[in-house]
């Protein structure tokens, strides 16, 4: 069986489970669901890299944003200490939309992945095929030098099929990958966290 790399946008799959919670994140094994999506294309999983930031911490935390960001502390520490885990961390922006909202932003992860992405083919010699979990077309040229060297990837991901949506899937992200896989609720949910398993559970929704 070949081996493969899962390189997870974990902004995306966090709204991705709410999307499928209608509202409230499911509770799920990011160890079980990555292994799993290795496992529908006859792949076997040797390292996991998972792309986030930290919540945002003002100068002056209150108690939520510090209950937060312990929340994100405690997920990372569990998720890095399995050995073929690495995390990623960019960081997140507060600015003030033209509503005077205050809107979170990530910054440098998509960075963080093209470049990790771009090395794949020298620091994992044996890898043909990998599996990215995203949505965002940013990757499609790192995706195109891959297939340059002989590395297909699979796409794993999600459509509501409405424009200008946090779902909406461009063709051009879809032409670029060699597979196409849309994620389902299901993907998730048999892959629920057990208390007494040790498995580590999803991260909390940090961006709100």
């Amino acid at each position: 069986m070949s081996k493969t790399l899962v390189f997870i946008d974990g902004g995306f799959l966090s709204r991705l489970s709410k999307h499928f919670g209608k509202g409230k994140h499911l509770k799920f094994d990011y160890l079980g669901f990555s292994k799993s999506l290795a496992k529908k294309k006859n792949l076997l999983l040797e390292k996991i890299f998972y792309y986030t930031a930290p919540p945002f911490q003002p100068s002056f935390p209150n108690k939520e944003e510090i209950l937060r960001k312990k929340g994100y502390d405690k997920f990372i520490s569990k998720f890095s200490r399995e050995k073929f885990v690495e995390i990623r961390e960019g960081r997140v922006q507060k600015l003030i939309n033209s509503s005077g909202e205050m809107e979170f932003h990530q910054k440098g992860v998509d960075t963080l992945m093209t470049l990790d992405l771009a090395f794949v083919k020298d620091k994992f010699h044996e890898i043909k095929k990998l599996i990215l979990v995203t949505s965002d077309t940013d990757f499609c040229p790192v995706i195109k030098e891959l297939k340059k060297f002989g590395i297909d990837v699979v796409l794993f991901t999600y459509s509501d099929k409405k424009r200008d949506s946090d779902f909406f899937l461009s063709n051009h992200l879809v032409d670029c990958c060699s597979e196409v896989e849309y994620l389902e609720k299901e993907d998730l949910l048999k892959n629920s966290f057990k208390q007494e398993s040790g498995q580590v559970k999803n991260e909390k929704e940090i961006f709100e």
